[in-house]
């Protein structure tokens, strides 16, 4: 399966998002990873739908946007309305899960599934057959530059065997302390689309870093 590299706009110039847009995909970048915290169900508020509605205006990238909210089925289809590609929202959310998969397909975009740290990762299986990628997060959702959980490359390992016994064609995305050294462990786990934020937008070499991150299983 090929592999993909989704940048985090949480790590940012928030300030001259243009241009670090232009820098992302001139760097060979995927997608546009737009995490939106409401405040109540992660402890810290980001951005929302008028910056997203701003973003697809600017770019065609793919626009891949993680939901930590507390009700998402509410948003969905605005999210979708205004840009998003993919959107992921939590399992551990108030929503109906069947029901939020199903709005965010009739809305148009592919539907992920996040699940947190905690949170045993077989909880998510009965919803495998309906989702496009399952977000596996390694660290705690809410703030950037974490540091990744080993514990959670098990859960990773234990998704990627049941997606395959199931034979299903899922993609198997982690966020949180993703770097060209965790890259190469959750890759070898079973992840393919890795999220990288303060570590990418921190590198001297921006195209370099995402090689690396590419190539870390091959």
């Amino acid at each position: 399966m090929k592999n993909f590299v989704s940048a985090s706009v949480l790590s940012a110039d928030m300030l001259n998002l243009r241009d670090e847009i232009s820098k992302i995909k001139n760097a060979g970048v995927d997608m546009l990873h737009f995490d939106v915290m409401d405040g109540v169900f992660v402890p810290n508020i980001t951005y929302g739908l008028p910056v997203l509605e701003q973003v697809r205006k600017e770019t065609d990238i793919i626009l891949d946007v993680h939901l930590m909210i507390i009700d998402p089925i509410k948003y969905v289809k605005r999210f979708a309305e205004c840009g998003a590609d993919i959107i992921s929202f939590h399992l551990e959310s108030q929503s109906n899960t069947m029901d939020t998969i199903k709005a965010i397909k009739s809305a148009g975009a592919k539907a992920a599934l996040a699940v947190k740290p905690n949170t045993p990762i077989e909880n998510a299986f009965e919803y495998l057959p309906y989702l496009d990628m399952i977000l596996v997060m390694t660290v705690e959702p809410g703030f950037g530059g974490q540091g990744f959980i080993p514990e959670t490359v098990e859960k990773v390992k234990i998704i990627k065997d049941k997606i395959i016994s199931l034979g299903l064609d899922i993609d198997v995305q982690v966020d949180g302390g993703i770097n060209d050294k965790t890259a190469e462990i959750v890759k070898s786990a079973g992840a393919n689309v890795l999220v990288s934020g303060s570590w990418l937008f921190k590198s001297e070499n921006m195209a370099e870093a995402v090689k690396k991150l590419k190539k870390a299983e091959e």
